[in-house]
């Protein structure tokens, strides 16, 4: 662990003893998450919390660290291997750099629509990804909706040609790497909380994200164009360490788990009054969202999907088993 980060764990540490004698009879369980208080996964694992510690009479407590307070996403995985912190919300993109298994829900139009989506996410392949990470120290508690993922700029983008010699902000995902390099980009990896300053300065020319997190992270006041092509449906995902799950007994184990599901109920009804929300505050600024030539988009990332059947074949196995899924 570099400088940095043994200093932070130092000062993340000190905080919780201070606050330890607060609660002597409780566990405390920290969760990290990127998101500001107004951000509908911000109020769903509010919810969460609340009923966590209301079913355990007050022995499970969850406090949470918004706006990255402790961290970005990638930080504080790594903070949570090394057990400053217990849970932590991420994303199926940063996820991909831990365990394989989340690369499918970075494949571009692998789902056919909505509908399809929820079936994989919620059904056995959806627990068998969340449950891919065991031996890496943590595995997944519950899927929270994230919307669509499109790109956005300074110009409109309607086919790929659009997007040739850009510079684009990218996840550090390889699949979403792979991707910009298909559609003719240039993939620029970068933290979340610099790319409002990168997107101003021209530093990259465009950046890819569903449209509360566009608004909300004011990019709209950057990049006053919205193309819907929908190429990703990329969930954030709860995470927990084993030894955080490990210290919990059987039934407050269940509680947590119950209380995760219910959490993500709630979060997808949020999730849609959000969305159309945040769309008309972006307009209301000069926004403008663009219509897209959907077609030459899934030709164009073709070519990923030949590249899988031949590289990874574990990965074309459940590239099947989604198309499979009615």
């Amino acid at each position: 662990m570099n400088h940095s980060k043994r200093v932070l764990c130092t000062v993340i540490g000190t905080m919780f003893v201070l606050g330890a004698s607060q609660v002597m009879a409780a566990t405390t369980l920290k969760l990290s998450h990127n998101h500001n208080r107004d951000h509908a996964v911000h109020k769903a694992m509010t919810q969460f919390a609340d009923e966590v510690r209301q079913k355990t009479n007050g022995d499970v407590r969850i406090r949470i660290y918004p706006d990255a307070q402790l961290g970005n996403q990638r930080e504080s995985m790594e903070l949570m291997q090394n057990g400053a912190l217990d849970l932590v919300k991420s994303n199926a993109a940063e996820l991909e750099a831990f365990t394989p298994a989340y690369s499918a829900f970075n494949l571009p139009y692998l789902f056919r629509d909505k509908a399809h989506y929820e079936k994989i996410k919620n059904g056995e392949i959806g627990k068998e990804i969340l449950a891919s990470s065991k031996n890496s120290g943590f595995v997944g508690i519950t899927y929270y909706e994230a919307g669509a993922r499109s790109f956005y700029a300074k110009k409109p983008i309607r086919t790929p040609a659009d997007l040739k010699g850009m510079k684009i902000r990218v996840q550090p995902s390889p699949t979403a790497i792979s991707m910009v390099k298909n559609l003719g980009g240039n993939p620029t990896p970068l933290a979340y909380g610099e790319l409002y300053t990168a997107l101003q300065q021209g530093v990259v020319d465009a950046a890819e994200n569903n449209i509360p997190s566009f608004n909300l992270s004011r990019h709209s006041e950057v990049a006053r164009y919205f193309s819907l092509d929908k190429h990703t449906m990329v969930p954030d995902v709860l995470v927990i360490s084993n030894k955080s799950l490990n210290k919990l007994s059987s039934a407050q184990q269940k509680i947590l788990m119950d209380a995760a599901a219910n959490s993500s109920e709630y979060m997808t009804k949020l999730w849609q009054k959000s969305e159309e929300k945040e769309r008309q505050n972006a307009e209301k600024i000069g926004v403008k969202f663009v219509n897209v030539d959907k077609k030459s988009f899934e030709e164009a990332v073709k070519p990923m999907y030949d590249d899988i059947k031949k590289t990874d074949p574990m990965l074309y196995r459940m590239v099947e088993r989604i198309r499979a899924v009615r």
